[in-house]
């Protein structure tokens, strides 16, 4: 007998262990991957009602795979969202999600700060489409109404921003577009619907890139787009044709990290409120940025919208460039890579690494210096993580 198993209950932990579980005739515990380009059908009949939408059930795996459906059910459940659209990376769902939403001519209202190759999407290729943007200080919220157009389809914002954890209030800005009738993004990347739900505070539509902490080990790649089922088949629709496709492999590792996500995120999150008191003392930093600091300007909001301040930990060291990349090429622990979210710790220069397509000018705007580092805390512990900093930071 197959047992579908549905989850019953509303916790956090038991939809990230039981939610799209659908065992095959082999009743198996663990998720089954489905490693096929195409799906069987029992007659020509079938066929055509499964391509026209009139039966339910796979097709080809571009856009439809059992192992995907199962990633996209747990992580809807999660951020408390009607649906989910898996894809290949969170560039990729940025990008879905914006080529399915918006046509030439529309325009976006973005909050400044965030991660590189973002701002590259919106500045400079989906400009090539008729897309244009505005982008306005993260903190700001009368500046997005300010900045909103007649044209304007889109607010899309990163909270924490990378790499300065600058915060967005989630509610506020929302309360701006609802009132214009556009629509509120947010990119969820650092916390996770393990420490906040933008959904829940009034967003319509959650962005993840899954490499980070929804896998949480640094093996894979995908991404996600998140929100009411009116918007995810306009983005399926997107999907289906063009394929950003996140792969059953991957589907399949991001739908088993989910199931430790909040024992991982809460624990890093205490590694890194202690790792950033301790850097606070330190002679040779200047500045810390962490949300859970009170010195943090948003120390209130993030203790309103979020559970905890999060992994990322970033700060300025005396010296610029210079000392801050003696200090990278000093630790024996700390992988320098510029990804983040894995249990590995790992260091990196935003200014020559995830921020260096950016003008010099421009990443000054944001507060992006030469001498800052940003670590995203793993699972280490905390004296290592210690004394691995300090071995570059006199």
């Amino acid at each position: 007998m197959v047992k579908k198993q549905a989850p019953f209950v509303q916790d956090f932990d038991t939809l990230a262990i039981r939610t799209g579980i659908d065992r095959s005739h082999f009743n198996e515990h663990s998720e089954a991957m489905f490693l096929t380009s195409s799906f069987v059908f029992d007659s020509a009949a079938q066929a055509a009602a499964r391509f026209s939408g009139e039966e339910e059930g796979y097709v080809y795996a571009r856009f439809t795979n059992p192992t995907v459906t199962a990633m996209q059910e747990r992580l809807a459940a999660l951020e408390g969202a009607e649906a989910c659209i898996a894809t290949a990376s969170g560039m990729a769902a940025i990008m879905a999600m914006v080529m399915a939403l918006l046509k030439q001519g529309d325009h976006i209202v973005a909050s400044q700060g965030l991660f590189g190759s973002t701002q590259q999407l919106f500045g400079n290729i989906f400009s090539k489409f008729g897309i244009e943007t505005t982008f306005v200080p993260a903190a700001d919220v009368p500046a997005y109404e300010k900045a909103i157009r007649p044209e304007t389809r889109l607010i899309f914002v990163e909270t924490p921003s990378n790499p300065l954890t600058e915060l967005v209030d989630i509610a506020a800005v929302a309360d701006v577009a609802h009132r214009h009738g556009v629509l509120l993004a947010v990119d969820n990347c650092f916390c996770s619907p393990a420490l906040q739900q933008p959904l829940k505070l009034g967003a319509d539509i959650v962005i993840h890139s899954a490499t980070k902490y929804l896998d949480g080990q640094g093996r894979v790649l995908g991404g996600a787009v998140v929100g009411s089922k009116a918007l995810m088949d306009e983005v399926f629709k997107f999907l289906r044709t063009a394929g950003p496709t996140l792969s059953p492999f991957n589907a399949w590792i991001i739908l088993k990290g989910l199931e430790t996500l909040r024992l991982r995120m809460e624990a890093q999150s205490h590694t890194a409120m202690a790792l950033a008191q301790w850097l606070e003392g330190q002679p040779w930093v200047d500045r810390v940025y962490y949300p859970g600091l009170p010195s943090h300007p948003q120390h209130e909001l993030a203790k309103r919208q979020q559970r905890l301040a999060g992994a990322i930990v970033s700060f300025d060291v005396k010296g610029g460039r210079e000392a801050a990349w003696r200090l990278i090429d000093s630790t024996r622990m700390i992988s320098i890579t510029a990804n983040l979210g894995d249990t590995k710790s790992t260091i990196t220069h935003p200014a020559s690494t995830t921020h260096g397509r950016i003008s010099a000018e421009a990443r000054a705007a944001m507060g992006v210096s030469e001498g800052l580092l940003r670590v995203a805390v793993g699972l280490e512990s905390l004296q290592d993580l210690q004394a691995d900093l300090s071995r570059g930071g006199a």
